[in-house]
């Protein structure tokens, strides 16, 4: 993932491709703060240059169901995301669904239809699909901020709500492992669903739940790095190819407790490799 809310997004892109990446997710934290979405793009496409590197997907990530000025910035970047995708490439754009603060999920579902209905049927005018992060951002299904889109029965009544065919989830294994939820079985319910996912993982501590349970002083999950967590990607990625899925997985880095500061980057391409490994390594032809 590239925050494009940096100085550089371009000229970071050109110190990491090296390392192999093959995808990159351009976002925008709450609002495009009036970035030249076209010189964004061209300068992301120059720093690719000829390396067989894609940007399958953009990243907006706000509240755009409320009415607060960063609200509003949100919407109106969803927008414009969705208006320039073709610039970049991309046919998906992913982000939080947003939530009417501080209530249960239910509430937030007439604001929900209102703007998303709007927005799918914007992007289905350009042949693009929308994406749901499914991060709980601190929030559960009594109340919260960002996002309503973090729980399978939520998911349920969103997709009901709107049952647009390009609406859909930007998954990741890291947000269901703390629920407790097992990722695997729930590739196999919504793959048709999953348009897009991240490369995150999350460590149970299972000793500190026996002793402490969940709601305690002392955490119970973190959020890692993949190949430092407790998905197994070789199964994750194989339920995904047989569920149809045929999109990139991007790293989310930046929230490992070890992994991080000087060891980011380490990190992060040693998630690559390990992703690498766990689709089959490089691609071999079939004999003709």
């Amino acid at each position: 993932m590239i925050k494009c809310n940096a100085p550089d997004p371009a000229g970071y892109v050109r110190q990491i491709l090296p390392h192999g990446f093959e995808s990159l997710q351009p976002f925008f934290w709450q609002t495009t703060g009036g970035t030249d979405l076209t010189r964004l793009a061209d300068g992301l496409k120059d720093a690719i240059g000829d390396r067989d590197v894609t940007i399958p997907t953009l990243g907006m990530f706000g509240n755009p169901l409320e009415d607060r000025d960063l609200d509003r910035q949100t919407l109106e970047g969803w927008k414009a995301l969705i208006d320039n995708a073709h610039l970049f490439g991309a046919k998906t754009i992913c982000g939080f669904t947003g939530r009417v603060r501080g209530k249960p999920i239910e509430d937030s579902l007439p604001r929900y239809r209102e703007v998303w209905g709007d927005l799918a049927r914007r992007a289905a005018d350009r042949g693009l699909r929308i994406a749901f992060e499914n991060c709980a951002m601190d929030g559960n299904w009594a109340a919260g901020d960002w996002n309503i889109a973090h729980n399978p029965d939520a998911w349920r009544l969103m997709f009901d709500s709107l049952p647009d065919d390009n609406l859909g989830l930007e998954w990741e294994p890291c947000h269901q492992l703390v629920y407790l939820i097992d990722p695997v079985p729930q590739i196999r319910e919504w793959a048709t669903k999953i348009f897009h996912v991240h490369g995150k993982d999350a460590t149970v501590r299972w000793d500190v739940i026996r002793r402490h349970g969940v709601f305690g002083k002392v955490p119970f999950v973190f959020m890692r790095t993949p190949g430092f967590g407790d998905t197994n990607w070789t199964d994750v990625i194989s339920e995904l190819r047989l569920g149809g899925y045929r999109g990139s997985i991007d790293i989310e880095g930046w929230h490992d407790p070890v992994y991080r500061d000087a060891l980011e980057m380490t990190g992060q391409v040693a998630a690559l490799n390990h992703l690498k490994l766990s689709r089959g390594g490089s691609f071999v032809p079939n004999p003709a």
